[in-house]
């Protein structure tokens, strides 16, 4: 256990079992802190600080249940409608899980009217369609990449955060294999790449690193960009194809059905 490798002489343990219930508690002895001689007990107000985040995420979870029934509503009613609500999960103040499934919808749709043609020789060329496939939940922590696409192999990984340590991670966890990375945030791919490149100079004072994770980013597709691909979706005809695969999507990340 880290906390023991860290605090060998404490001789507590931070989490208690009780074995008959198969509960867990924390160990309030280490939630007493001194304050100018007198001792406080804080674990009413880390309680309540939990509290309130889990009631915070249970509404942000209601919400997205309300916005999946309204794409349930909407598929069968006016295009301007379905397009506002699709573009309304856009928003930078957007559920971090709302944002992955709806530009994956986007997405999938996109690229799904694009075609390639490969093969091992000119003789024998297939024809294929680009098909993207979500690889797990939103949030999982899985230390997996979000969208595999097929036949190109392309993968994509959806972020909040300009971090470089994030996306440098998501690069190395796939040996440095070409990210394209799918960012929350209005600014111009550029900017977001130069900014990247700032954060990485300051941590990493070899040029030649800097580089090779620069490298792996193939591509950084933002905000406006997924406005784009919606605006070329419904020349295609395509709407409804984004808000049943959000709502797939959604039915799966909570459970829905059941």
């Amino acid at each position: 256990m880290k906390f023991t490798k860290y605090f060998p002489t404490l001789g507590q343990k931070p989490i208690l079992r009780d074995l008959e219930t198969s509960r867990y508690w924390i160990n309030e002895n280490l939630l007493i802190i001194k304050v100018a001689k007198v001792n406080y007990n804080i674990a009413i107000v880390i309680k309540e600080i939990i509290d309130a985040y889990v009631n915070a995420r249970q509404q942000s979870f209601r919400d997205f249940m309300s916005y999946c029934d309204e794409l349930l509503e909407i598929e069968n009613k006016d295009n301007n409608e379905a397009v506002n609500f699709i573009k309304s999960l856009l928003r930078l103040n957007v559920d971090a899980r709302v944002f992955e499934i709806t530009s994956y919808g986007i997405l999938k749709t996109f690229y799904g009217e694009q075609k390639i043609f490969w093969g091992y020789s000119l003789e024998e060329l297939t024809e294929d369609n680009l098909i993207l496939y979500k690889t797990g939940r939103t949030n999982a922590n899985d230390g997996g990449i979000d969208f595999v696409m097929k036949p190109l192999g392309r993968f994509f990984q959806v972020t909040e955060t300009i971090d470089v340590n994030k996306y440098f991670l998501d690069i190395d966890k796939v040996q440095k294999y070409p990210i394209t990375f799918v960012v929350k945030s209005n600014e111009t791919p550029e900017k977001i790449k130069e900014k990247i490149q700032e954060e990485a100079k300051l941590k990493y004072k070899v040029k030649a690193i800097v580089n090779h994770y620069l490298n792996s980013v193939e591509e950084i597709i933002n905000l406006p960009m997924l406005h784009e691909y919606i605006d070329i979706i419904i020349e295609q005809g395509k709407i409804s194809d984004i808000i049943k695969e959000i709502a797939i999507q959604s039915q799966l990340e909570f459970n829905l059905n059941s």
